[in-house]
């Protein structure tokens, strides 16, 4: 059935498609690829869930472009395509038709960027980058206040450009030690809207389902892609297609590597860099197979430039094992076989790319240094 086809206003006619393409989405777990074990399975379902609590979110709620709020789409319960534990990411819905404002407090965090985007999950699988400025681009008063325009047409100061299909601003912070560092405070406004939106209308309701649930079929599908092609260099970090992570969303000032871990009890998996360059950041983590960071609450899952302990000669050793090795550097697997990974640099003048073995954890004991 043709879903453009429906009648705007037969809310309960989306209702039911509603329904069906969310229970569609259950195919992308039972992959014949992906893990079948009772755990990865209950993540795998618990993470549809949580992708529709994200479109119910940003969709439903929140989708008015004339009125948009920021919602956080990836968190500690939710979580989309390796999302980074040092992130808090902010979307809202727009249009390219509009003008807005962003107006706000820089605070302290280490990174901040704002992008526009074009597509989305839930239509073409894609978020095609309209627009970007980061902080280091943009001009703050002595307050750490500011305010960014959104628009079409180039304004003086701080301007985020918007194409006629920008569907979305995507803003991210990213943490060094988020104990020590205050998030920007940002809230947005559309300029010159009416004083509050219309009451609720059906056909835009049915389109607004429709689009929560094509969201959380597609984004389960082009990461279930994504977890499948990691398994052919396994246990490896090799740079990933840098304009494939950008056409899904990802940041153009990150370099990626992605890719898929799986190991014994009796084994680790070392992840070693030869030196690191003089860089805004870098991090590694770990993610399950759906590629939802790890609960990183409860587990020590992420390491980056401020957290990592370097080896005495610059170098630097991380240690992917079940069990804790007794080294520095230590990233858990917290219950899980298998999984992807993701190594990131923001800043670095050169990609120091990073090599990974397989070797025995009774190897590890008592070693200091493995540079």
């Amino acid at each position: 059935m043709d879903d453009s086809a429906m009648p705007g206003d037969d809310v309960g006619r989306a209702w039911e498609r509603f329904g069906d393409i969310v229970k569609r989405a259950g195919a992308q777990i039972t992959r014949p690829e992906a893990p079948s074990d009772a755990f990865s399975r209950a993540e795998g379902y618990r993470y549809l869930s949580r992708l529709l609590r994200i479109g119910l979110e940003m969709y439903v709620e929140s989708g008015d472009p004339d009125f948009p709020v920021f919602i956080v789409p990836s968190h500690e319960t939710a979580k989309i395509g390796a999302d980074n534990p040092d992130n808090l990411y902010q979307v809202a819905r727009i249009s390219g038709a509009r003008e807005y404002r962003v107006m706000g407090q820089r605070g302290s965090v280490a990174y901040l960027n704002f992008s526009t985007k074009s597509g989305g999950y839930d239509s073409n699988g894609k978020l095609e980058p309209t627009g970007f400025i980061d902080a280091h681009r943009m001009r703050f008063e002595a307050d750490g206040s500011f305010e960014l325009i959104l628009s079409a047409r180039p304004h003086a100061g701080n301007w985020l450009p918007l194409a006629a299909d920008t569907s979305q601003l995507l803003i991210r912070q990213t943490f060094l030690d988020r104990r020590a560092e205050q998030p920007a405070r940002l809230r947005i406004e559309r300029i010159d809207a009416g004083a509050r939106p219309a009451a609720l209308a059906p056909a835009r309701l049915a389109d607004n389902l429709l689009k929560a649930a094509h969201f959380v079929e597609n984004t389960a599908r082009l990461f279930a892609d994504w977890a499948q092609g990691f398994q052919r260099h396994a246990n490896a970090l090799p740079p990933a297609d840098q304009m494939v992570c950008r056409a899904a969303g990802g940041d153009p000032n990150v370099f990626f590597y992605h890719s898929f871990w799986s190991l014994e009890e009796d084994e680790a998996l070392l992840i070693e860099v030869a030196r690191i360059p003089d860089c805004d950041y870098w991090n590694i983590q770990v993610n399950n197979y759906w590629m939802e960071s790890l609960d990183y609450r409860y587990f020590d899952i992420c390491l980056n430039k401020h957290s990592a302990v370097l080896n005495p000669d610059g170098s630097l050793t991380l240690v992917l094992a079940h069990a804790d090795p007794g080294l520095p550097n230590w990233l858990e697997t917290a219950g899980h076989r298998v999984g992807t990974m993701c190594f990131r640099w923001i800043g670095a003048p050169e990609q120091v790319h990073p090599l990974c073995r397989v070797v025995k954890l009774t190897e590890l004991k008592g070693n200091t240094h493995h540079g």
